[in-house]
Protein backbone atom coordinates (compact mmCIF):
# COMPACT_ATOMS: atom_id res chain seq x y z
CA UNK A 1 0.00 0.00 0.00
CA UNK A 2 1.18 3.39 -0.46
CA UNK A 3 0.40 6.12 2.47
CA UNK A 4 0.82 9.81 2.86
CA UNK A 5 2.61 11.00 5.98
CA UNK A 6 2.67 14.39 7.21
CA UNK A 7 5.19 16.10 9.96
CA UNK A 8 4.87 19.52 11.95
CA UNK A 9 6.60 21.37 14.34
CA UNK A 10 9.97 20.23 15.13
CA UNK A 11 9.36 16.88 13.59
CA UNK A 12 9.17 18.57 10.14
CA UNK A 13 12.53 19.98 10.81
CA UNK A 14 13.93 16.95 11.72
CA UNK A 15 12.36 15.00 8.19
CA UNK A 16 9.71 17.12 6.27
CA UNK A 17 6.62 17.90 5.87
CA UNK A 18 5.21 15.58 3.45
CA UNK A 19 6.22 12.28 2.20
CA UNK A 20 4.74 9.27 0.38
CA UNK A 21 5.47 5.61 1.69
CA UNK A 22 5.18 2.52 0.35
CA UNK A 23 4.02 -0.18 2.87
CA UNK A 24 3.11 -3.93 3.14
CA UNK A 25 -0.82 -4.62 3.36
CA UNK A 26 -0.61 -5.32 6.83
CA UNK A 27 1.22 -2.20 8.19
CA UNK A 28 -0.01 -0.60 10.98
CA UNK A 29 0.78 3.24 12.05
CA UNK A 30 4.40 2.46 14.09
CA UNK A 31 5.16 0.59 10.60
CA UNK A 32 4.95 3.91 8.79
CA UNK A 33 7.13 5.80 12.27
CA UNK A 34 9.44 3.60 11.93
CA UNK A 35 9.73 3.38 7.74
CA UNK A 36 9.70 7.07 8.26
CA UNK A 37 12.17 7.32 11.11
CA UNK A 38 14.96 5.35 8.61
CA UNK A 39 14.95 7.76 5.90
CA UNK A 40 15.64 10.21 9.10
CA UNK A 41 17.11 8.86 11.89
CA UNK A 42 16.94 11.91 13.72
CA UNK A 43 13.16 11.62 14.46
CA UNK A 44 13.64 8.34 16.81
CA UNK A 45 14.34 9.74 19.96
CA UNK A 46 11.25 11.60 19.54
CA UNK A 47 8.99 8.72 19.46
CA UNK A 48 8.17 8.53 23.48
CA UNK A 49 6.59 11.94 23.11
CA UNK A 50 4.95 11.75 19.51
CA UNK A 51 1.06 11.15 19.18
CA UNK A 52 -0.13 9.68 15.79
CA UNK A 53 -3.64 10.44 13.81
CA UNK A 54 -4.77 8.42 11.03
CA UNK A 55 -6.56 10.53 8.42
CA UNK A 56 -7.12 13.62 10.95
CA UNK A 57 -8.35 11.41 14.43
CA UNK A 58 -6.19 10.46 16.88
CA UNK A 59 -5.47 6.63 16.79
CA UNK A 60 -2.99 3.79 19.14
CA UNK A 61 0.14 2.77 17.34
CA UNK A 62 -1.18 -0.51 16.41
CA UNK A 63 -4.19 0.87 14.37
CA UNK A 64 -4.26 -0.70 10.31
CA UNK A 65 -3.74 1.31 7.93
CA UNK A 66 -5.26 1.36 4.45
CA UNK A 67 -4.02 2.60 1.04
CA UNK A 68 -4.75 6.13 0.76
CA UNK A 69 -4.10 6.78 4.65
CA UNK A 70 -2.74 10.26 5.82
CA UNK A 71 -0.46 9.26 8.84
CA UNK A 72 0.22 12.54 10.90
CA UNK A 73 2.71 12.48 13.88
CA UNK A 74 2.64 14.90 16.15
CA UNK A 75 4.99 16.46 18.76
CA UNK A 76 3.46 17.46 22.32
CA UNK A 77 0.61 20.17 21.27
CA UNK A 78 2.63 23.08 23.41
CA UNK A 79 4.51 23.39 20.06
CA UNK A 80 1.53 23.62 18.27
CA UNK A 81 -1.55 25.25 17.35
CA UNK A 82 -1.88 28.79 19.69
CA UNK A 83 -5.01 27.55 22.15
CA UNK A 84 -5.80 29.75 25.38
CA UNK A 85 -8.41 30.47 28.14
CA UNK A 86 -8.53 33.56 29.13
CA UNK A 87 -10.22 35.18 32.11
CA UNK A 88 -10.89 39.02 30.52
CA UNK A 89 -11.61 40.19 26.96
CA UNK A 90 -10.26 38.26 23.56
CA UNK A 91 -7.61 39.95 21.35
CA UNK A 92 -8.95 38.79 18.03
CA UNK A 93 -6.43 40.28 16.02
CA UNK A 94 -3.82 39.03 18.04
CA UNK A 95 -4.93 35.35 17.40
CA UNK A 96 -5.14 36.48 13.83
CA UNK A 97 -1.70 37.42 13.34
CA UNK A 98 0.07 34.15 15.83
CA UNK A 99 -1.30 32.04 12.22
CA UNK A 100 -1.14 34.76 9.33
CA UNK A 101 2.23 34.85 7.08
CA UNK A 102 2.28 35.75 4.02
CA UNK A 103 1.26 32.23 2.24
CA UNK A 104 -2.22 32.84 3.50
CA UNK A 105 -4.28 33.25 1.25
CA UNK A 106 -7.77 32.53 3.27
CA UNK A 107 -8.10 33.27 7.00
CA UNK A 108 -11.04 32.61 8.49
CA UNK A 109 -12.10 34.27 11.70
CA UNK A 110 -15.18 32.70 13.85
CA UNK A 111 -16.70 34.86 16.62
CA UNK A 112 -19.00 33.63 19.09
CA UNK A 113 -20.42 36.49 21.22
CA UNK A 114 -22.43 36.49 24.51
CA UNK A 115 -26.18 37.08 22.71
CA UNK A 116 -29.03 39.44 24.75
CA UNK A 117 -31.36 36.70 23.95
CA UNK A 118 -32.35 33.07 25.45
CA UNK A 119 -33.46 30.46 23.08
CA UNK A 120 -36.85 31.12 24.33
CA UNK A 121 -36.92 34.94 23.90
CA UNK A 122 -35.98 35.91 27.58
CA UNK A 123 -33.74 39.05 28.04
CA UNK A 124 -30.22 37.95 28.91
CA UNK A 125 -28.26 40.92 30.61
CA UNK A 126 -24.84 38.69 31.06
CA UNK A 127 -23.41 35.19 30.46
CA UNK A 128 -21.15 33.35 33.36
CA UNK A 129 -18.87 30.52 31.86
CA UNK A 130 -17.77 28.27 34.27
CA UNK A 131 -14.60 26.15 33.24
CA UNK A 132 -13.16 22.77 34.13
CA UNK A 133 -9.24 24.23 33.00
CA UNK A 134 -7.15 21.42 33.52
CA UNK A 135 -9.36 19.45 30.88
CA UNK A 136 -10.18 22.88 28.65
CA UNK A 137 -6.43 23.21 28.36
CA UNK A 138 -5.78 19.80 26.60
CA UNK A 139 -9.23 19.58 25.25
CA UNK A 140 -8.92 22.63 23.12
CA UNK A 141 -5.24 21.69 22.29
CA UNK A 142 -6.03 18.56 20.75
CA UNK A 143 -9.10 19.33 18.74
CA UNK A 144 -6.65 22.12 17.33
CA UNK A 145 -4.16 19.51 16.63
CA UNK A 146 -6.82 17.18 14.88
CA UNK A 147 -7.45 20.28 12.43
CA UNK A 148 -3.76 21.04 11.86
CA UNK A 149 -3.45 17.36 11.12
CA UNK A 150 -6.50 16.71 9.07
CA UNK A 151 -6.14 20.12 7.06
CA UNK A 152 -2.98 21.96 6.05
CA UNK A 153 -3.95 24.99 8.27
CA UNK A 154 -2.50 27.14 10.99
CA UNK A 155 -4.71 27.27 13.99
CA UNK A 156 -5.37 29.46 16.90
CA UNK A 157 -8.31 29.23 19.47
CA UNK A 158 -9.49 30.96 22.70
CA UNK A 159 -12.16 30.27 25.14
CA UNK A 160 -13.01 32.75 27.62
CA UNK A 161 -14.35 31.85 30.80
CA UNK A 162 -15.60 33.76 34.29
CA UNK A 163 -18.64 36.79 33.44
CA UNK A 164 -19.36 37.48 29.62
CA UNK A 165 -20.70 41.20 28.79
CA UNK A 166 -23.27 41.14 26.14
CA UNK A 167 -21.92 41.77 22.81
CA UNK A 168 -18.03 40.65 23.71
CA UNK A 169 -16.62 37.50 22.14
CA UNK A 170 -17.21 34.33 24.50
CA UNK A 171 -14.85 32.21 22.01
CA UNK A 172 -12.46 33.20 18.91
CA UNK A 173 -11.59 30.50 16.32
CA UNK A 174 -8.91 31.66 13.35
CA UNK A 175 -7.69 29.30 10.33
CA UNK A 176 -5.52 30.10 8.02
CA UNK A 177 -4.58 28.41 4.98
CA UNK A 178 -3.47 28.14 1.44
CA UNK A 179 -7.14 28.24 0.34
CA UNK A 180 -10.42 28.99 1.27
CA UNK A 181 -12.04 25.21 1.55
CA UNK A 182 -9.60 24.09 4.03
CA UNK A 183 -9.82 27.68 6.05
CA UNK A 184 -13.50 27.55 6.13
CA UNK A 185 -13.47 23.56 6.64
CA UNK A 186 -10.83 23.33 9.95
CA UNK A 187 -12.98 26.41 11.14
CA UNK A 188 -16.56 25.13 11.12
CA UNK A 189 -14.89 21.41 12.41
CA UNK A 190 -13.10 23.31 15.31
CA UNK A 191 -16.50 24.84 16.64
CA UNK A 192 -18.66 21.58 16.19
CA UNK A 193 -15.51 19.78 18.43
CA UNK A 194 -15.23 22.80 20.92
CA UNK A 195 -19.24 22.35 21.80
CA UNK A 196 -19.20 18.66 21.76
CA UNK A 197 -15.86 18.11 23.77
CA UNK A 198 -14.81 21.61 25.79
CA UNK A 199 -16.05 21.02 29.74
CA UNK A 200 -17.58 24.76 29.68
CA UNK A 201 -21.11 25.72 30.88
CA UNK A 202 -22.79 28.87 30.36
CA UNK A 203 -25.07 30.70 32.70
CA UNK A 204 -27.82 32.87 31.51
CA UNK A 205 -28.35 36.00 34.04
CA UNK A 206 -31.99 36.99 33.62
CA UNK A 207 -33.42 39.91 35.92
CA UNK A 208 -35.54 37.76 37.26
CA UNK A 209 -32.80 34.50 37.81
CA UNK A 210 -30.38 32.57 36.45
CA UNK A 211 -30.40 29.13 33.90
CA UNK A 212 -27.48 26.99 33.65
CA UNK A 213 -26.81 25.60 29.84
CA UNK A 214 -23.88 23.49 27.86
CA UNK A 215 -21.75 25.72 26.40
CA UNK A 216 -22.74 26.05 22.77
CA UNK A 217 -26.19 24.78 23.22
Amino acid sequence: MRIVVRCFAQLRELATDRSELALADEATVVDAWAALAERHPALEPHRPYVRAARNGVYVPWDEPLIDDDVIAFLPPVSGGATTALAAGPIDVAALERAVADGGSGAVVTFIGRARDRADDGRKVVELDYEVYPEMAESVLAEVAAEAEARWDVRVAVTHRHGVVPIGEAAVAIVTAAMHRAEAYEANRYLIEAIKERLPIWKRERFADGSEWKRAGA
